[in-house]
C-alpha cells in the first residue's frame, strides 16, 4: 500500500502542486516566525549580557516623590560608602533622561522614545568603559557633549562643532568633544545617545549630586554575592541591587517574554493561514479518491482491506507533507532572514549575531505540516475506504449519501445558531466578559456557517443565475449550473475565502469604528488650534507655558498638568489647568456649578466621578497633596465626562507649591487666525525652534490616533494576505481538477458549437461565482462579528457609533472577482485547449 501510495503521488505531481504550496507557506509562517524570534532572542540576549559583563552589582533608584523629598536618587556620599566595601573595585554613578539632536535641517535625529542623554562617567584611566570613541573624547566640562557615531553621521557633526540638543526644557548649544559607539539598547533601537558631563546631566535628568543607578566593578577574586550583601544595607529605602549576573538573567527573560509575546501573534496568523490550507487539502485529496473511484474498488475487489485503503491516502498525504514542509522551512529560513533585513526600513536595528537555527523549527515545520497534512486527508481517506468493489463495474463514481449531508447541515445549523446567539448576549454584557462570550461565539458560528456553506450555495448562486445568464448567455448559464453541481467541493472552495475576509472585514468594521469614534471626539472635544507636546512623550518644561502666553497672537493657553494627590483619602486622576483659558482651548459641559468657581481654588469634577463618591457642588473634599500636605477642597463645579479630561480640574496655581517638578505632558495652544504655517513658526520660533517639541493641529490629532489604528490594519492586512493566497490556491486547485472531470463534457460542448472563447468564460465565471460566494458570506459574518466586539467597548469611547466601510467591503469584493479571474486563467486556457475528438473519448 505504500508503494501504492508513492505511486499515486508521482501519477499526481501537477494535481498535489497547489496543496505543497498551501502546506508550504504555513510552515514557511511557522518556521519563519521561530527562527526569528529565537535569532533576536539570542542577538539582543547576547548584547544585554555583554553590558554587564564587568559589572558586579548593579543598583537603581526608584524613589516616591511623595516620600523622599530632597533624596530623588542616589547621593555621592552612598556611592562613597559603597567604595569602600571590601572587594569593590570602582563605583560610577549613572543618571538619564530625553535629549535629541538635530540635523541640519533642524529635524529630530533617530527615534523618538529612544533618543536619550546620559553622563559621561571616566575612571581613573579618563575613560568610560561603556563607550569606546573613534573620534576625540569624553565631555569633562559644562558646554561639552558626544555623540553616538550613527548621530554625528546622520547629523553630518564633526569634533569641534556646536550642536543644538534639545531636553524637556529650552535648547542649549554644546561643543561637540567627541564621537564613540555602545552597546547601549537605545541606539542599537534606532534611537540617538547624547552624553554630557556628569554636573551637567545632573542638573538636566535629576538634582545636582545624585544618580538615578549606580554599577559597581569587583576587584579581582573577590565574590558578587557577597559584595551585593555588604552593599545592601548602605542603600536608601527607595533603592534596589541586585549583581549582574542576577540582572542579566532577568534582562534574557523579558526579552524572551516579549518574543514569546511576538511569537503568539505570528503564530496566531500562521495558524489561520494552515487552517485555512486544510480545506484546500481536503478538497484535493476528496477529488482525488472520486476520480480513482474504479482504481479502489478494483482493490477492495482483490482483497484490500478498509484499513490499508485509508492508509495508502493517508500515506499519500503524509509523502505530501513531508516534502511540503522541508520546502516551507527552508522557505521560513529566507522569510527569518528578511525579516531582519527589512527591520531597518523601520529605523529598528538589530545586534549582530548569527541567524539560530535550533531544533523547535525545524520540529515544529516537520510536525505542523504532517499533521495538518494528514488530518485533513483523513475523511477523504474513510471515504475512500467504504467505496464498494462494486463500483469497479460501473464507469459511474459514487454519489455521496444523503444522510451525511442532512447530518452536516443540521450540526451546522445548529453550531451557527448558539454562536450567533452568544455573540449578540457578549455584545449585551460588554467589558472582557462579553468579549470572551463573542470569541467564544464568533469561533462556533465560524465552523457552523463553514459546515453550511454547501447548502447555502443553491440558493445563494442561484438568485444570481439570471444576471449571468441576461449578461453572459450560455456561458453564463453553464458557469452557475457548473458552480452549483458539486456543493462540497463549492463549499470548501468558497469556505477557504470566507474564513480570510471574515477577519479582514471584522477588523475593518471595529478599526474604521474606533478610528471615527476617535476621530469625532477630537473634533468635537478641542476647542485650541493646537496642541503642544514633546516628541518623545516626556514631560514639558513649565518655562514652555510661559514663552507660550508671551507670543504674539496667542489668545488661551492650558496645560493638562498631571498633579499626584489623594482625595477624600483615596487616589484621584487630576489635572492642573488654567482658569478662563481651560473652557477656551477644551470643551467642557458643566451640568452643575459654574467653571468660573477654578479661579477660586475650587474644584471641578467629572459627573461619574462624582456620582461615584457623593460629591456635590458645594460639599468640600479632602486632600493631601503630593508633598504630603493636607486640605480641604471645595468642589465648584461638575461637568460631563470628556475623553480628553481628567475626573478632577484643579488651578494649576493651587497645586505649584506642592508640585515644584510638574508633569506636563501637553498644553492646549489657541492663537488669532487658527492653525496655519505662520503661527506655527511663530510658536516654534517662541521656544527657540526645539526639534523635540510637536505642534499638532486638529489633522495631525486626528492622525495620531487614526494613524496607529491604520497601521495595525494594515499590519493585520498583510499577515491575513498568506491565508488568502492560500484560498487562492483552493479556487485554481478546484478549477483545475473541475476542468479535468468534465473533459467529456467540455469535448461535447465543443462539439455542438461552443467556441474556446466561451469555454474560457465558462470557468472563469464559474471561478468568479465561487469566489464572491465566499467573500459575500465573510463580509457578512465579518461585519456581524465587528459589530459585537465595538459593542464590547462602547462605554469607553464617547460618541461611539457603528461604522461600516462601504468602501472597504466594496474593495474587498472587487478583488475577490479579480481572484475568481486569475484564479481561472490556467484552468480555463486548459479547458479551451482541450482536443474534442480526444475528450469525447475520454472514459
Amino acid at each position: 500500500m505504500f508503494r501504492t501510495a508513492l505511486r499515486n503521488v508521482l501519477a499526481h505531481k501537477a494535481r498535489l502542486l497547489m496543496t505543497v504550496l498551501a502546506v508550504m507557506l504555513g510552515v514557511a509562517f511557522v518556521s519563519g516566525t521561530l527562527v526569528f524570534t529565537d535569532t533576536l532572542n539570542r542577538a539582543f540576549t547576547r548584547q544585554a549580557a555583554k553590558s554587564y559583563d564587568d559589572v558586579a552589582v548593579s543598583i537603581a533608584s526608584h524613589p516616591d516623590p511623595g516620600e523622599a523629598r530632597g533624596e530623588p536618587g542616589l547621593s555621592r556620599a552612598v556611592l562613597d560608602r559603597i567604595s569602600a566595601v571590601p572587594g569593590v573595585a570602582s563605583v560610577t554613578g549613572r543618571v538619564e533622561g530625553f535629549a535629541g539632536v538635530p540635523d541640519r535641517d533642524g529635524r529630530l535625529i533617530g527615534v523618538e522614545w529612544s533618543n536619550k542623554g546620559s553622563n559621561f562617567a571616566p575612571g581613573k584611566d579618563g575613560r568610560d568603559a561603556r563607550y569606546a570613541f573613534v573620534e576625540g573624547g569624553g565631555p569633562v566640562a559644562a558646554g561639552q557633549i558626544a555623540l553616538d557615531r550613527e548621530t554625528a553621521a546622520k547629523g553630518r557633526y564633526e569634533v569641534g562643532d556646536t550642536v543644538r540638543v534639545a531636553t524637556n526644557g529650552p535648547v542649549r548649544t554644546f561643543r561637540l568633544q567627541g564621537v564613540f559607539t555602545t552597546d547601549d539598547g537605545a541606539v542599537g533601537a534606532g534611537g540617538s545617545l547624547v552624553l554630557f558631563d556628569t554636573g551637567t546631566a545632573q542638573s538636566l535628568f535629576l538634582k545636582p549630586g545624585y544618580f538615578a543607578e549606580a554599577t559597581v566593578t569587583a576587584a579581582p577574586g573577590a565574590d558578587d554575592d557577597r559584595i551585593l550583601a555588604a552593599i545592601e544595607p548602605l542603600l536608601p529605602e527607595h533603592a534596589g541591587a541586585q549583581t549582574g549576573e542576577e540582572l542579566s538573567v532577568q534582562q534574557a527573560e523579558e526579552i524572551e517574554e516579549g518574543m514569546s509575546a511576538f511569537n503568539q501573534v505570528f503564530l496566531g496568523f500562521a495558524g489561520i493561514a494552515l487552517f485555512v490550507g486544510v480545506f484546500l487539502i481536503a478538497n484535493t485529496f476528496t477529488m482525488l479518491v472520486a476520480q480513482r473511484t474504479k482504481e479502489v474498488a478494483l482493490m477492495r475487489a482483490v482483497g484490500a482491506s478498509r484499513r490499508q485503503i485509508t492508509r495508502s491516502v493517508l500515506a499519500e498525504a503524509g509523502i505530501v507533507g513531508l516534502v511540503a514542509s522541508t520546502a516551507g522551512y527552508l522557505l521560513g529560513i529566507a522569510l527569518a532572514v528578511g525579516l531582519r533585513s527589512g527591520m531597518a526600513a523601520f529605523e529598528v536595528k538589530v545586534p549582530d549575531g548569527p541567524l539560530v537555527l535550533g531544533v523547535v523549527p525545524v520540529l515544529s515545520a516537520l510536525g505542523v505540516g504532517l499533521l495538518v497534512t494528514v488530518l485533513a486527508a483523513w475523511l477523504p481517506g474513510r471515504r475512500a475506504a467504504k467505496i464498494p468493489p462494486v463500483a469497479a463495474m460501473n464507469s459511474v463514481h459514487a454519489a455521496p449519501t444523503q444522510k451525511s449531508l442532512v447530518l452536516r447541515n443540521s450540526i451546522g445549523g445548529g453550531l451557527a445558531a448558539i454562536g450567533s446567539g452568544v455573540i449578540v448576549l457578549g455584545a449585551a454584557k460588554a467589558g472582557d466578559l462579553g468579549r470572551l462570550l463573542v470569541s467564544g461565539g464568533a469561533f462556533l458560528a465560524l465552523v457552523g456557517v463553514i459546515m453550511l456553506i454547501p447548502l447555502l450555495s443553491r440558493p445563494l448562486i442561484a438568485a444570481v443565475r439570471p444576471l449571468l445568464v441576461g449578461v453572459f448567455g450560455v456561458s453564463g448559464k453553464l458557469a452557475g449550473q457548473n458552480a452549483v453541481r458539486n456543493p462540497r467541493r463549492t463549499g470548501a472552495t468558497a469556505s477557504a475565502l470566507a474564513i480570510g475576509l471574515t477577519l479582514v472585514t471584522g477588523l475593518s468594521v471595529l478599526g474604521v469604528t474606533v478610528g471615527r469614534s476617535l476621530d469625532q471626539a477630537t473634533t468635537d472635544q478641542i476647542k485650541a488650534d493646537y496642541m503642544v507636546r514633546m516628541a518623545g512623550g516626556g514631560s514639558l518644561d513649565p518655562s514652555v507655558l510661559t514663552a507660550l502666553e508671551k507670543t504674539r497672537g496667542v489668545t488661551a493657553v492650558s496645560p493638562e498638568q498631571a498633579s499626584r494627590m489623594e482625595l477624600g483619602g483615596k487616589p484621584a486622576f487630576v489635572s492642573a489647568v488654567t482658569p478662563g483659558d481651560v473652557e477656551e482651548v477644551l470643551k467642557i459641559e458643566p451640568t452643575a456649578g459654574s467653571l468660573d468657581s477654578l479661579a477660586r481654588g475650587q474644584i471641578a469634577v467629572a459627573r461619574k466621578t462624582a456620582e461615584s463618591r457623593g460629591w456635590k457642588v458645594g460639599g468640600t473634599v479632602a486632600v493631601t497633596y503630593g508633598d504630603g500636605e493636607k486640605g480641604t477642597l471645595t468642589v465648584g463645579a461638575v461637568y460631563r465626562d470628556s475623553e480628553f479630561l481628567s475626573p478632577v480640574l484643579i488651578d494649576r496655581k493651587v497645586v505649584a507649591p506642592h508640585d515644584p517638578e510638574p508633569y506636563i505632558p501637553s498644553v492646549f495652544v489657541s492663537v488669532e487666525g487658527g492653525a496655519s504655517a505662520a503661527n506655527e513658526k511663530a510658536l516654534a520660533r517662541s521656544l527657540g525652534n526645539n526639534p523635540a517639541v510637536d505642534f499638532m493641529d486638529h489633522k495631525d490629532i486626528r492622525d495620531s490616533f487614526g494613524g496607529v489604528i491604520n497601521m495595525m490594519l494594515n499590519i493585520m492586512y498583510g499577515l491575513l494576505a498568506m491565508a488568502l493566497l492560500i484560498a487562492v490556491l483552493g479556487v485554481v486547485n478546484t478549477l483545475a481538477m473541475s476542468v479535468f472531470e468534465r473533459q467529456q463534457e467540455i469535448g461535447m460542448l465543443r462539439a455542438i458549437g461552443l467556441d474556446r472563447r466561451r469555454v474560457k468564460r465558462m470557468v472563469r465565471l464559474e471561478a468568479v461565482v465561487i469566489s464572491l460566494y465566499g467573500a459575500v458570506v465573510g463580509v457578512a459574518l465579518g461585519s456581524f462579528l465587528g459589530w459585537a466586539v465595538g459593542e464590547t467597548v462602547r462605554d469607553s469611547l464617547p460618541g461611539y457609533t457603528l461604522t461600516l466601510p462601504w468602501d472597504r467591503i466594496g474593495l474587498f469584493l472587487l478583488l475577490a472577482g479579480l481572484v475568481g479571474v486569475l484564479a481561472a486563467m490556467w484552468p480555463a486556457r486548459s479547458a479551451a485547449k482541450l482536443n474534442m475528438l480526444s475528450a469525447i473519448k475520454a472514459e
